[in-house]
């Protein structure tokens, strides 16, 4: 992957991360208006963010699912009181895990550790890791190859 694609992807991840984040706390009357705002309000052309659009809508078409899979995997834990910042990440990197076999696994769970160092706190990485390690064993496929279309 290129230098320019993989920053446009990462770009893409943090827009995601920043609208489910917000969407967590507030879910929107009008999804598609809230999305033309949100990506106005962005430092690039909403077309840089398209990857980040994609994750946002199957994210939030698949929420019901994902968070039956967090419920299952966060043994010990209320999910009510998971972090909402941390429940974003979670929410996004299970999707990707799931439903775009184009990207490996692993790579799922390290760009969600790094969302969780930029934006949780320092405890949330162990508590990601631990979650998406294990869907990972769930998923069904090779967690260092990307699938071909």
């Amino acid at each position: 992957m290129s230098k320019a694609l993989f920053a446009q992807r990462r770009d893409g991840r943090v827009a995601a991360l920043q609208f489910l984040f917000a969407w967590s706390l507030n879910p929107p009357v009008n999804l598609t208006e809230d999305l033309r705002v949100f990506f106005e309000s962005q430092e690039h052309p909403r077309d840089h963010y398209a990857f980040g659009e994609e994750l946002i809508h199957g994210t939030i078409d698949h929420m019901a699912e994902i968070d039956g899979h967090i419920r299952t995997l966060a043994q010990n834990w209320d999910f009510d009181r998971i972090a909402k910042i941390d429940l974003a990440i979670l929410r996004l990197a299970i999707f990707e895990m799931k439903y775009r076999s184009d990207i490996p696994p692993v790579v799922s769970i390290n760009e969600a550790i790094d969302l969780s160092k930029q934006f949780s706190n320092l405890d949330a990485k162990r508590f990601i890791n631990g979650i998406l390690d294990r869907f990972k064993d769930q998923v069904g496929r090779d967690a260092r190859k990307a699938e071909s279309a």
